[in-house]
């Protein structure tokens, strides 16, 4: 079984209970026998849908995820329209008991009739057009550690791909790459996630991503999801393996990862310094990253803080940040991804929201404070291009390409 019991149980009740509700109000709005029967066909359908997910095997080394997600989906988006209805009709009811409304007409039941077709769009419109439209997002990085010969450098900055979840599709990781080239950055940066489950989901895409060029370079980092934590692994050693193709293929296509390491760009007879950590997790994700040794990059050496060349740190998850690296290191610049926005965000003139906001302390853009020596330390997390669990962006959670550009400030 796929779904747990309970939650399998909960799903059958909450959905019959909808339709009995719905379908009294169909019955007593309408004296077609022929929407009656079509509603009840359709309810038919879906409970069948329901069914056939909660039946199929737990998820394996062999188990295709993709037909699960989509009929999951498309189950879900049927029953929030519906419950989108469903609330509308109640609050309709409620103010004609409390009011002694005595109209014949329910306008309650067209606004649930609108508010539901509105929910169900918006649910497949995230499928078929938010999901595709690259959103550019051009940020300002100023600072005196930036040293002159950096004034005006370019980092274009991609995260979590999720490349599994377009199957071989590779027609949109192909534009994005054409995207990110035409910025023409100085260096391409990756904060994590380029897989869902196992590293043989990039294969299909393993052409387009070498495409990306910068002079530079493209430096990459780990995610959660690119150590195969969430595959049953039958044998331990196919698990080893997996990681090692993973490492493997970044490397084959020009990839520079960076596994708790450094490296220096130079630019005349200056230098900034670029830091990448294994992905580093908060529970439930687990913690592979060790900034000491990124840092220093040898077990035996000591970083010494009063090292004032500017750093940019690249870290899968954003909560890195505000435990450790905002506090305990003059990091002028740190890149991040992981939270997607939850798939889901809404921009009303300049205000973002995203349910991202209760899981995350920053969940995506700009942030900045002073560490505890009172240096000023950035913090930019990007939402990501990909999807994972559901196939779909909602409203303004469009992938995002970060385009930084780093400015000498005067002190």
């Amino acid at each position: 079984m796929r779904i747990p019991l309970p939650a399998a149980i909960f799903l059958f009740v909450f959905s019959f209970l909808i339709d009995i509700y719905i379908y009294a109000d169909v019955r007593n709005s309408t004296k077609k026998k022929g929407l009656r029967t079509a509603y009840i066909v359709s309810t038919i359908l879906c409970w069948a849908l329901l069914l056939v997910i909660i039946c199929l095997p737990k998820r394996s080394e062999d188990t295709d995820i993709l037909p699960i997600m989509w009929m999951l989906y498309t189950y879900l988006s049927i029953y929030l329209a519906k419950t989108g209805y469903l609330i509308c009709s109640v609050i309709g009811r409620l103010i004609r008991v409390l009011f002694q409304v005595k109209s014949r007409k329910h306008y309650s039941r067209l606004a649930g009739t609108v508010v539901g077709a509105g929910l169900f769009i918006s649910m497949w419109w995230g499928v078929l057009y938010t999901r595709h439209h690259i959103e550019v997002v051009p940020i300002d990085i100023s600072s005196p550690q930036i040293p002159k010969s950096f004034n005006g450098y370019k980092i274009a900055q991609i995260s979590d791909l999720h490349v599994g979840t377009w199957g071989n599709d590779t027609t949109f990781i192909s534009n994005l790459v054409d995207s990110v080239n035409a910025l023409h950055p100085d260096l391409i940066v990756f904060t994590g996630d380029i897989v869902n489950r196992r590293t043989n989901e990039v294969e299909p895409f393993l052409k387009p991503l070498s495409r990306l060029k910068a002079p530079d370079g493209v430096m990459s980092i780990l995610g959660n999801h690119d150590y195969g934590d969430y595959m049953d692994w039958s044998d331990m050693e196919d698990r080893e393996i997996n990681n090692r193709e993973m490492s493997d293929h970044q490397k084959n296509i020009g990839w520079d990862l960076l596994n708790n390491e450094r490296r220096f760009i130079v630019r005349d007879t200056d230098s900034i310094m670029v830091v990448g950590v294994e992905n580093w997790g908060d529970p439930p994700f687990h913690t592979y990253g060790d900034l000491e040794l990124a840092l220093s990059s040898s077990r035996d050496s000591i970083y010494h803080q009063n090292d004032d060349r500017f750093k940019i740190l690249l870290t899968h998850n954003p909560a890195h940040w505000d435990t450790e690296v905002s506090r305990n290191t003059n990091i002028g610049l740190t890149l991040s991804g992981h939270t997607h926005a939850m798939q889901v965000e809404t921009n009303i003139f300049g205000w973002r929201w995203s349910p991202a906001k209760y899981r995350y302390e920053h969940w995506g853009g700009y942030f900045e404070r002073l560490n505890d020596k009172g240096q000023p330390v950035r913090l930019y997390v990007n939402i990501g291009a990909g999807e994972v669990g559901m196939p779909s962006r909602l409203f303004r959670a469009y992938p995002e390409i970060t385009l930084l550009t780093l400015r000498q400030q005067d002190y």
